[in-house]
């Protein structure tokens, strides 16, 4: 009669312990969130491509020499488009030639493009996505 009290207060202490772990574990408790994570450099680095130099003349004769740092959301993404390169800078090139110059002005014309080629690389994306567009550099004359 003693060894199925014992038996059953650790059976309960079992149950509960295991009901606890699970619960941990399903709310997500003790994991680091990776939204609320900023990624080191190191990461942002060994996820982007460097675009190169692009020169093309905007829709209002002006020319504009621009570089950009395209940085992706994995591995296989950044693979993908560094095979997808002459398709980005071509995405570029046209996005460009449809645009005057006062377009590009300002931090809030700049973002605008940045996120246009971004929208317009991911439309032909398949092995993952863009997180950000960077220009690098940027001169019109």
């Amino acid at each position: 009669m003693k060894n199925n009290k014992v038996l059953i207060i650790i059976t309960v202490i079992l149950l509960v312990g295991a009901a606890g772990l699970l619960t941990y574990d399903k709310l997500g408790l003790g994991k680091k969130e990776a939204a609320s994570e900023e990624q080191s450099i190191d990461d942002v680095i060994k996820l982007s491509v460097d675009m190169g130099e692009i020169a093309t003349n905007l829709l209002d004769n002006r020319y504009v020499k621009i570089s950009f740092m395209v940085e992706t959301d994995s591995k296989d993404a950044k693979e993908e488009l560094e095979k997808r390169k002459f398709q980005v800078q071509n995405i570029i090139i046209t996005e460009l030639s449809d645009m005057k110059s006062p377009q590009l002005e300002g931090k809030e014309g700049k973002q605008s493009f940045e996120e246009a080629v971004k929208s317009r690389i991911n439309e032909i994306m398949q092995e993952g996505e863009v997180v950000k567009v960077y220009i690098t550099s940027y001169i019109i004359s």
